[in-house]
């Protein structure tokens, strides 16, 4: 991977996908295949990793530092993207209890990719967004220098690389869906997209500090509230990483319905929320949903 390959790609494919849960109630379901986006780094990872990554190496920086969970995709991202590129790569993971235990799948490919991880208390992983305490985790990281990459990825630079998303998805439906980690792909898609248009979150993890979290994001990227957006609560499945079997049966049903690798974390909640909102009656006749598939399994 050299720098060149940073550089914006062609819009990732937009695909109809015909299903008589959508269709029975007069909605029309599309597909943003941007797990395709990248072979190594898909959908909004790319999306908010690739402009950190030119930042990083524009500023000479030889080392990138980031913060996750141990199940955590961004993690995972980072480290593949390091070593695509040359540059060592630290993981500040939550959790120092897993320091002493064999690495999970998760964490072992982050390792097998190069990554160092440093594992540090919750309370401490909590503090980080404290600019002191930030320089503390990581220095105590051994990372003092390298190019910070906050925690799933999202600040201003990466909204700049959604929004590239919602601009490549405007007047292509009525809402467009994401499912939501840390919220930066909601925040950033929903200032793409064009007039009329509504972005709809789906948050994968409890807790409803999401909405806050959005708008102090567009503040920083943006300036301001921008575009249209709202949240779909209540469709976590208890939790972060937390995969129910009935999930694992409607991810598997969906897959071979539509040929389509579903991801269990996010997508998967992303598509059940969906098929619900619509059986509900939350999306009137003749509403075009489009759904953002940001990764595979």
């Amino acid at each position: 991977m050299t720098h060149s390959e940073l550089l914006p790609r062609p819009p990732s494919p937009l695909v109809e996908a015909a299903d008589d849960r959508f269709e029975r109630y007069g909605v029309r379901l599309l597909l943003k295949r941007d797990d395709l986006v990248h072979p190594e780094l898909p959908g909004n990872k790319w999306r908010k990793l690739a402009p950190n990554l030119r930042a990083a190496l524009e500023g000479g920086h030889d080392q990138l530092v980031t913060f996750g969970g141990a199940y955590s995709n961004h993690l995972r991202a980072t480290a593949a993207a390091g070593r695509l590129l040359g540059l060592r790569t630290v993981g500040i993971v939550r959790g120092d209890e897993l320091a002493g235990r064999p690495l999970n799948e998760s964490l072992a490919r982050c390792a097998a990719e190069g990554m160092r991880l440093h594992f540090v208390s919750r309370s401490e992983y909590r503090r980080k967004a404290e600019p002191h305490r930030l320089a503390r985790l990581v220095d105590a990281a051994g990372a003092a220098g390298a190019y910070v990459v906050p925690e799933g990825g999202s600040n201003a630079l990466a909204l700049g690389g959604c929004a590239e998303l919602g601009r490549e998805l405007r007047g292509a439906a009525d809402v467009v869906a994401v499912a939501c980690g840390t919220g930066g792909t909601l925040a950033g898609l929903a200032a793409g997209l064009g007039p009329g248009q509504r972005a709809l979150g789906v948050p994968v993890l409890a807790g409803g500090f999401l909405a806050a979290e959005i708008r102090s994001l567009q503040a920083a990227a943006f300036g301001g509230p921008a575009g249209d957006w709202t949240l779909a609560e209540d469709f976590h499945h208890g939790g972060y990483a937390r995969v129910p079997a009935a999930l694992e049966a409607f991810a598997a049903d969906f897959g071979s319905r539509h040929g389509l690798p579903v991801e269990r974390i996010y997508v998967a909640k992303l598509l059940w929320a969906l098929t619900e909102l619509t059986a509900s009656g939350a999306f009137p006749p003749g509403t075009t949903l489009a759904a953002v598939v940001t990764g595979r399994p």
